[in-house]
C-alpha cells in the first residue's frame, strides 16, 4: 500500500513526464494517470493525496531537488536544473 512518503517520488515521476515542469493541476493529473490504482488501494492517502503532494513540493524544494517557488514562474513547479 503507499504511503505519503510515496507521493514525493511520484511527484518528481511527474515533473520528468512533463518535461521538468507543470502546474499543479498539470502534476496532480500526470499523478492520477500513474498512480490511479495505487491511490485507490491506499485507504486514507486517497483522501490526502493531494496535500500531501503539496507538503512534498516542499520537501523536494528544501533538498534541492525543485527549484524554489521564487525562482519559478507564479504557479509553476519544476525541477532544478531545468
Amino acid at each position: 500500500m503507499a504511503t505519503k512518503h510515496d507521493v514525493t517520488d511520484w511527484v518528481v515521476s511527474a515533473l520528468k513526464a512533463l518535461g521538468g515542469r507543470g502546474s499543479l493541476v498539470n502534476v496532480a493529473r500526470e499523478i492520477w494517470k500513474q498512480h490511479e490504482l495505487d491511490l485507490r488501494a491506499s485507504g486514507d492517502l486517497f483522501y490526502t493525496w493531494q496535500y500531501d503532494m503539496r507538503w512534498s513540493a516542499n520537501v523536494l524544494r528544501r533538498k534541492g531537488t525543485m527549484k524554489s517557488a521564487e525562482l519559478s514562474p507564479s504557479g509553476t513547479w519544476e525541477l532544478a536544473g531545468t
